[in-house]
């Protein structure tokens, strides 16, 4: 989904990445990463890689530590070798969401979920590796025409004629994919290095975000709002999520003097891009 985002906005730089794929290389396994890195000798590397089955995870911590744990530190390594800058993406998840304003990048962590704690191991081995000038993006709730994401489910589900129940007492910023792609070259045209958070400006709760995507999308169908509680009842399996994983991007606007957008504004042009492909 970002990946796709990133190919986008680079070509309107008159820029074609390497696009590299699982199959041309498996993050966790360093002598992959090697023969990519001897392949194309990068300057750049964006590290759209994860594992983001954040329920999954439960159940596959060790893999889930491998891909977004051992996989960035592996990339770290070689960009350190190749002198490469690395951008990396990690998550609202490595906070435990008991705060009650928003997180800034130097907010302790603590994280309540394997996903989020697999994404933090990658976050401190790039820090320990410190390639030069290396960034680490934390970001949230990522929509994006370019793969699965909550208002494709959302979208789905409705035409599908089912009745939907959304969580109502979790609180975050959602972020489309192309918006971020766009900021974080910015971050890089500027020079910025170590951990900054991005995401679309507005708070909302999932309940809150299915209802605006219901609207946009014109699709009149019953929701219905319940507690983490409720869902937890009904899925006893699943993640622990952070009740408020609000991230403050305040340092984005001060470096480039922009701010970034509404959520409910890049809801719109995401509804257009899959009227477009659709």
């Amino acid at each position: 989904m970002l990946a796709q985002d990133f190919k986008r906005v680079l070509a309107e730089r008159g820029v074609t990445p390497v696009m590299a794929r699982h199959a041309d290389c498996d993050i966790a396994q360093p002598e992959q990463v090697a023969r990519l890195f001897e392949a194309h000798r990068p300057t750049l590397v964006l590290n759209c890689a994860a594992d983001t089955a954040v329920d999954l995870c439960e159940q596959r911590a060790e893999r889930a530590n491998a891909i977004n744990g051992q996989g960035p530190g592996n990339l770290a390594q070689a960009c350190k070798r190749a002198g490469a800058r690395l951008v990396h993406f990690s998550t609202d998840f490595v906070f435990n969401g008991q705060n009650d304003r928003p997180y800034r990048p130097d907010d302790r962590p603590d994280p309540i979920s394997a996903y989020g704690k697999s994404k933090l191991l990658g976050e401190e081995a790039i820090k320990q590796i410190a390639p030069p000038s290396w960034l680490t993006v934390r970001t949230a709730w990522l929509f994006g025409r370019h793969g699965n994401c909550f208002p494709k489910v959302i979208v789905d589900r409705a035409q599908g004629g089912h009745t939907l129940r959304v969580v109502d007492d979790q609180i975050g910023c959602p972020t489309y994919s192309f918006d971020l792609a766009v900021a974080v070259l910015k971050l890089l045209d500027r020079g910025a290095q170590g951990t900054w958070h991005l995401t679309n400006s507005s708070q909302t709760t999932w309940f809150e975000f299915a209802k605006a995507i219901l609207k946009e999308f014109a699709i009149p169908v019953e929701i219905q709002a319940i507690s983490t509680a409720e869902w937890v009842k009904a899925r006893p399996n699943q993640a622990r999520r952070p009740r408020y994983s609000v991230l403050d991007i305040e340092a984005f606007g001060s470096l480039t003097g922009e701010g970034m957008r509404p959520w409910y504004d890049a809801l719109r042009d995401y509804r257009t891009e899959c009227e477009k492909g659709s």
